[in-house]
């Protein structure tokens, strides 16, 4: 059995991790923080996102984007500050979740389809495509709350994460942004639910379970290949990173936490795996 080990703690949800420039990045949702860390431990707060940010991702220039969460807004971090780089309102339902960038600089980014803590019905939703200018476009549609995404090395491959559809679908990606040829990755036949993923070296994806509190390493046709149990927190995302990108790091929280505000249970915690990571994010 992998042993986990604490790297940091006393956040209050944290998401989107991001392996970028020698550190882990992430959103910590309830202090409204986008947040780096160093392997050793040393964190910094890199900026403040009132409408709770989530995914992460980078332009060819450097410039961090994020998403925010309740405004349904893609930002991005210039030299003077947080500026709007693309409202996607139009085209997601509800909140925003998770977001990947590719080389290129195009975003994409998924939302939850419907409000479930209001008792919303479910029902599918988009997956909207944001291109480096700002404009904006459905990617994808008639996915069951879209979350993690992960491009392939090459950058030929597209997963999307379905987390309340319980599976991973696939499509072509072609050098212009567009997504085709959809198709099924890995279903889990109701036995794992896939939250925020990445993407590893040999084209396998992690998912993190926030249900059976682990971590899958899943190839391509659904074999699981690697379990890291995560005890009795929840796991709700992950990243390869470190200097050889063989280090896994897990968001974690305590799955019974009713107010991640007031009582921050949330750590970012780490094991070591065999195959690094690759891809985006």
């Amino acid at each position: 059995m992998s042993k986990l080990t604490i790297l940091l703690d006393n956040l209050t949800f944290p998401e989107g991790p991001r392996w970028h420039d020698g550190r882990l990045w992430f959103s910590d949702f309830y202090s409204h923080s986008v947040m780096a860390v160093d392997l050793d431990g040393k964190a910094e707060t890199i900026c403040a996102v009132p409408n709770q940010p989530s995914g992460l991702g980078w332009l060819p220039d450097g410039r961090l984007l994020v998403v925010s969460m309740i405004d349904q807004k893609v930002m991005r971090l210039d030299p003077d500050g947080l500026v709007e780089h693309a409202d996607v309102s139009s085209l997601s339902h509800h909140w925003c979740n998770d977001m990947t960038v590719d080389g290129n600089g195009r975003a994409y980014v998924g939302n939850f389809g419907f409000d479930y803590r209001a008792g919303e019905a479910p029902r599918n939703t988009t997956l909207v495509r944001v291109d480096p200018d700002g404009s904006t476009s459905v990617a994808a549609d008639d996915l069951f709350f879209p979350n993690g995404i992960a491009i392939t090395p090459d950058g030929k491959t597209m997963v999307v994460a379905e987390s309340w559809g319980r599976k991973l679908t696939a499509f072509n990606k072609a050098n212009d942004g567009t997504l085709s040829n959809r198709r099924n990755w890995a279903d889990s036949q109701g036995n794992w639910v896939p939250d925020g993923i990445c993407m590893d070296a040999e084209g396998a994806v992690w998912i993190a379970d926030p249900v059976k509190k682990q971590v899958m390493r899943i190839k391509d046709g659904g074999e699981i290949a690697q379990t890291v149990s995560t005890g009795e927190r929840g796991s709700y995302a992950c990243a390869l990173g470190g200097v050889d990108r063989r280090t896994l790091l897990i968001c974690t929280n305590n799955w019974r936490n009713k107010d991640h505000a007031a009582n921050p249970t949330g750590r970012i915690e780490m094991t070591r795996v065999e195959v690094p990571g690759d891809g985006w994010p």
